[in-house]
């Protein structure tokens, strides 16, 4: 089983910063790619950003392109996004998730996924 479990959340003006992380423990040594994902209230599930198994390759939703930044580092066996610039459609529960076959051509659809984190609430006021 793997467990992932977000951080950092929290409440922020419009054109402020947040910094996510999502730590993985149990057996880590077979995920492959990571990414987050967000769901607003009354909204479905929508992909965020993503970053393959080595952390050389990355994608993102054209609404955060340029302001958002997914890293990882594997040997603490953490993924993290940093978000600037943050506009109050931004405002969502992120989720954390895990892949541990990754076929990049599915990689903005959550049945890609194979484990999830229980989110972090991110606010943006304006």
């Amino acid at each position: 089983q793997v467990k992932l479990v977000e951080s950092g959340g929290g409440l922020v003006q419009a054109g402020g910063s947040l910094r996510l992380s999502c730590a993985a423990s149990g057996r880590t040594y077979n995920i492959d790619a990571m990414g987050w994902f967000r769901q607003a209230p009354g909204k479905e599930r929508k992909f965020v950003a993503a970053v393959s198994g080595i952390g050389h390759n990355t994608h993102y939703a054209d609404s955060v392109k340029g302001r958002f930044t997914i890293s990882r580092d594997n040997a603490k066996n953490t993924v993290y996004l940093q978000m600037n610039s943050l506009k109050p459609e931004d405002t969502a529960v992120y989720y954390c998730a895990a892949d541990l076959f990754f076929r990049a051509t599915w990689v903005e659809l959550t049945s890609e996924y194979d484990y999830w984190g229980q989110g972090t609430q991110v606010t943006v006021s304006s």
